[in-house]
């Protein structure tokens, strides 16, 4: 029984003579569009064989005749695929190694001939006419010739590669950790930079506590100037048969500390005179400080403004001229730190406690104290732990200058401190000559002017003007003024390093006569060295009411 079925609008699908019509025509529509696709592959094929390299056509023409099953010219095939594919390969060692940067290297050669033989090995003649040719038959004996060359380039290549790959994982590796190292190493520099700033700014900026400390006492003069009204001088402060210190600052609990430490430690403290010379704004306050609290065992203090001494002026005074020029008057620390291309040593120089007048008094101890014929000169931070009446019992042999010297090695030596690139240093001075240490040092006040010191320092420091000699300092004009008249001492007499060395032993420290926190970690301040600080603090006077309500922290 048939069953109807129903189409479109013309009727049913192939029941009809439309429908039949209709099937008719997409067979005809199908058989062209593959007719055609065949004839564009086709003449694509050829069309390519015109435009081609030689290589190329065989390639080609290979692949067809691969197509139609020819065994030798598969085989042919194949071993140029093989070749062309380990051509690739060296080629990628190859730019490795140029990226290494080892275009001299034997393996770089070697890489660069291989793939050389193996892109001219198709090309010989012998081979090109027996395997290559289009429309010729493959030599059999000629194939095997070919393949073995092959095989034995492929074999060479794949030993070169399998010997060069981990030399070239290891060469890839050390150039990164070097590209890290140099980027590691940069920071560095910066950050080392950055810590000088932020430490010169921590030690030479006023702590509140020692700010608050000076307005104490001063306030004290003011609320009872009948208390400390100015005393004549004392016959001691120009004896010369007894120990004279010299101490310049403008930290009014530092000088007490170093004047408590001598004053303790001192078998006749009697005898001991310290001469104190401070800044106008500061004398009041240091002078009050030692009224309050008067240093014990009978020992006596002397306290003077650097404008007491009068020919302490411009006019004969080389650093009081150079500092009214603008250049040196204004230091700039922060564009020291912006520019990352100055030396770290160059920001210290230019710290401006470093070019005051107060810094440069021990070049004048002679003119300033002119019946005395020694004197101790000792910086603000240190702490005496022995009595050092020994000192003045040491033969100087002549020498104007005792002090303890700091070379060791290549270390601290005179090319270190003065510009040796200069002719007039050039000519003077020996590069290898040893440095040695302010903080602690024994003048001959006798040789000094017989020797004429001072007007040595002003020689040099009238041609520092423009600091090409060296850098802002008191050590390097030292140095030089000093350079034929120091007394070297034992280094038991002078231990340096404890505002910045955190290794220094405690049995050297507890052998030494004094101990120096030379360096920006002062003990007066937060940044100092825990390990040390006790060593100062205990003779900071805690039982004076001024330093409890300044909050000292000690």
């Amino acid at each position: 029984m048939a069953v109807p079925v129903r189409g479109g609008r013309g009727g049913s699908a192939f029941g009809g003579p439309n429908g039949l019509r209709s099937s008719f025509s997409y067979r005809i529509f199908v058989s062209a569009v593959f007719s055609l696709l065949f004839l564009a592959t086709v003449s694509v094929l050829f069309s390519s064989r015109h435009d081609s390299t030689p290589t190329e056509k065989g390639y080609v023409h290979h692949t067809i005749l691969a197509l139609n099953s020819d065994p030798l010219k598969t085989r042919v095939d194949l071993i140029y695929k093989q070749a062309n594919d380990h051509v690739t390969l060296v080629n990628a060692y190859a730019a490795y190694a140029r990226k290494l940067k080892l275009e001299i290297s034997r393996q770089l050669r070697m890489f660069d001939d291989l793939a050389k033989n193996f892109s001219d090995l198709p090309m010989k003649p012998n081979y090109r006419a027996s395997l290559f040719e289009p429309e010729g038959a493959v030599d059999e004996d000629v194939l095997r010739q070919f393949e073995k060359e092959v095989k034995d380039r492929v074999k060479f290549a794949r030993l070169m590669i399998a010997e060069a790959k981990e030399n070239y994982d290891n060469q890839m590796k050390i150039q990164k950790l070097k590209d890290t190292i140099f980027a590691v190493h940069d920071l560095l520099i910066k950050a080392k930079k950055n810590g000088v700033i932020a430490s010169s700014i921590a030690a030479k900026s006023i702590p509140k506590s020692l700010h608050c400390l000076a307005m104490r006492l001063v306030g004290e003069r003011i609320a009872h100037p009948e208390k400390y009204r100015d005393e004549e001088p004392e016959s001691e402060f120009e004896d010369p048969s007894l120990y004279h210190y010299a101490i310049a600052s403008d930290n009014v609990i530092a000088v007490s500390v170093v004047v408590n430490s001598v004053v303790k430690n001192a078998e006749e403290p009697w005898k001991h005179v310290f001469h104190i010379v401070t800044n106008r704004m500061l004398v009041a306050a240091m002078k009050v400080w030692f009224r309050m609290r008067p240093v014990q065992g009978g020992a006596h203090v002397e306290v003077k403004a650097v404008e007491d001494f009068s020919f302490l002026n411009s006019s004969y005074v080389p650093l009081l001229r150079q500092l009214e020029s603008a250049k040196l008057q204004k230091p700039d620390l922060p564009n020291e730190a912006e520019n990352a291309n100055k030396d770290i040593s160059s920001v210290k120089s230019r710290n401006p406690g470093e070019l005051s007048m107060l810094n440069h008094l021990r070049f004048y101890l002679p003119e300033m104290y002119p019946k005395l014929h020694k004197i101790l000169y000792l910086d603000d931070d240190v702490v005496v732990q022995k009595d050092l009446t020994g000192l003045w019992n040491i033969d100087m042999a002549g020498k104007v200058n005792g002090a303890v010297e700091t070379c060791f090695g290549s270390f601290h030596r005179y090319s270190q401190y003065l510009n040796f690139s200069h002719p007039l240093i050039k000519e003077r001075f020996n590069p290898k000559a040893c440095a040695w240490a302010y903080g602690m040092n024994l003048f001959d006040l006798d040789a000094w002017r017989r020797e004429k010191c001072t007007e040595e320092y002003h020689y040099w420091q009238n041609l520092n003007g423009d600091q090409t000699l060296w850098k802002s300092g008191t050590l390097p004009p030292g140095l030089i003024t000093f350079y034929s008249s120091t007394k070297s001492l034992d280094k038991s007499w002078h231990v340096l390093g404890l505002g910045y060395n955190p290794s220094i032993s405690m049995d050297e420290i507890n052998h030494a006569a004094v101990i120096h926190y030379s360096g920006n970690m002062k003990p007066w301040l937060d940044v100092a060295l825990n390990q040390y600080k006790n060593l100062w603090t205990k003779y900071v006077d805690n039982d004076m009411e001024f330093v409890q309500m300044c909050n000292f922290g000690l």
